[in-house]
């Protein structure tokens, strides 16, 4: 009974994990598809090749190393195609995908990644998971001015259980959301299907100028944008997994899918908190199921990946990202307390945070890049005139 009453928290956590990372970002795939000429079935077909490939890479890896790996799509990535595809026939568009994933999985065999991800301090790569994650925070109580009533509702229910019952704090904002969205008539059913899309085989073609202007810029997105704090997340969290085989395991799998419309398949950071936190499982060993239940869902989400769509429309934004915002308040909290517990590096870290939360896009790069950059170069002059 008790090891039942442990893992359902687990289970919920992958859960949310996997609703919050479609529902944040699976619109911006279906536009990058789009944008390269991909067909309303070739784009359901995408969603289910990244569902599995997302599912087998996050129970492989969770299992094998006991830990929480959740794998996800590269969001800015993502971004970034939605943007560039224009005027790029589907053919050169996987060829992109198979040369930024050929490049990813070089990163990994070389070492090359791996001793740069060496050189960021405990307290910066905390610091920057806290500006990552700042936004989501802040949206579970900026909603409350458009969305009162069903925000308030899973606020209130998120505080009473957070009292009396803190393990299944996420559970009741949950069910609490569900209830009054389908009060207020706020689930909408009608557009949800089930059906099951195979993914279609796309030669691939290779041009020079798609290759430079998008595939280059594509995979330093991804490398600095996602798999980057991918890992300061474990790092943060207290799983500081080998970096190397974890790039070969992701790059070497999205290579392998890219014919199929697997533009990337990278480890995960926010919705990697959600998993990685106390809320899903008390034990820090334990945690790994959390990200495990996540990969199955994954793999459901896949299965029915022409569902997606219709799965997303039916539920209120306002409440997911409530939700998602209340399941990392304890990273956020953490994430501060161990950028700020040092005071030698508090100055480092403090523009960490805050360049991460800026959100700034400079050169096509995201603000957490940068903010780990400035704090970076912050760290090493301090500590250079501490030593002088």
């Amino acid at each position: 009974m008790r090891s039942t009453t442990s893992l359902f928290p687990a289970v919920l956590a992958g859960f949310v994990a996997v609703l919050v990372g479609y529902a944040s970002s699976a619109a911006i795939i279906w536009q990058a598809a789009a944008a390269a000429g991909a067909s309303s079935q070739q784009i359901a077909g995408w969603m289910t090749a990244l569902g599995l490939g997302m599912g087998i890479s996050t129970l492989a890896l969770s299992w094998w190393y006991k830990a929480p790996v959740l794998t996800a799509w590269s969001t800015p990535g993502a971004a970034l195609l939605a943007t560039s595809l224009q005027g790029v026939t589907l053919a050169e568009t996987i060829g992109v995908f198979i040369f930024a994933n050929a490049l990813i999985l070089l990163c990994g065999v070389t070492g090359l990644f791996a001793r740069l991800m060496k050189l960021i301090p405990h307290s910066l790569a905390a610091a920057m998971l806290a500006g990552v994650l700042l936004q989501f925070g802040l949206k579970a109580f900026s909603n409350l001015e458009g969305q009162g009533f069903l925000c308030g509702s899973m606020l209130a229910a998120w505080l009473v259980a957070k009292a009396l019952a803190p393990r299944y704090a996420i559970v009741a904002t949950l069910l609490v959301g569900i209830l009054v969205a389908w009060a207020g008539g706020d689930v909408v059913t009608d557009k949800m299907t089930l059906s099951v899309v195979m993914p279609e085989f796309i030669a691939p073609e290779f041009t020079f100028t798609s290759l430079i202007s998008i595939g280059l810029p594509f995979f330093l997105v991804t490398m600095a944008s996602q798999n980057a704090p991918g890992f300061a997340t474990m790092q943060a969290s207290g799983y500081p997994l080998p970096v190397s085989p974890l790039i070969v395991a992701t790059g070497g799998l999205a290579l392998l899918l890219s014919p199929f419309g697997v533009y990337s398949v990278c480890i995960a950071a926010i919705t990697a908190a959600i998993c990685q936190s106390q809320d899903a499982h008390p034990d820090a060993s334990k945690r790994w199921l959390a990200a495990a239940a996540a990969g199955g869902f994954y793999l459901l989400a896949g299965m029915f990946g022409g569902s997606i769509s219709g799965l997303m429309a039916a539920l209120p934004l306002s409440g997911i990202q409530t939700l998602a915002g209340l399941a990392l308040l304890g990273t956020i909290s953490g994430s501060l307390y161990q950028a700020l517990n040092h005071e030698a590096e508090r100055d480092a870290a403090i523009v960490t945070f805050l360049m991460t939360a800026s959100g700034v896009t400079i050169l096509g790069i995201g603000s957490a890049f940068w903010g780990l950059v400035l704090g970076g170069i912050c760290y090493a002059v301090l500590s250079r005139l501490r030593r002088a």
